[in-house]
């Protein structure tokens, strides 16, 4: 039977206790300025995937992320020894990609704005194609006499 609330609070302490162990320093320099965004454990508590991000170019992206792979054992034996869990979890990391899909969609939303901007220039000075009332008035009669109602 699967506990979900269980893998959620586990995830909760993994995400933690990982945080707090590349917080205190691994020594490796290849290291760079690394986040934890999100924990996802199993069903089966036998296995968390780690999210990361890297604040940095591309080369420290790589570099930390073989750094966090280098240390996946002293990162698991960290966790092995904080968790209440019979079995101790393996751990992948994997990068995540929140800063590149936020900049995608602030590209997004900047190209829309220069399209919107467009349309509304275009909209200023667009004229009506026929009459500039197009709805058809009730005609006035001749010798003032009110129109006859329907």
């Amino acid at each position: 039977m699967v506990d979900h609330g269980r893998a959620l609070k586990l995830a909760d302490q993994v995400k933690e206790i990982v945080a707090k162990r590349i917080d205190k320093g691994l020594r490796d320099d290849r290291l760079g300025f690394v986040t934890i965004t999100d924990v996802r454990m199993t069903s089966d508590l036998q296995h968390a995937s780690i999210f990361f991000t890297v604040y940095g170019s591309e080369q420290e992206r790589a570099d930390s992320a073989l750094a966090l792979e280098a240390a996946t054992g002293l990162l698991r034996r960290e966790v092995g020894r904080n968790i209440t869990a019979r079995l101790t979890p393996t751990l992948e990391f994997i990068p995540d990609a929140i800063p590149e899909n936020a900049a995608h969609i602030a590209e997004l939303l900047a190209a829309a704005e220069e399209r919107d901007a467009a349309a509304k220039a275009l909209a200023a000075s667009a004229q009506y194609a026929g009459d500039p009332d197009p709805y058809v008035k009730p005609r006035e009669a001749d010798d003032g006499a009110q129109p006859a109602s329907a």
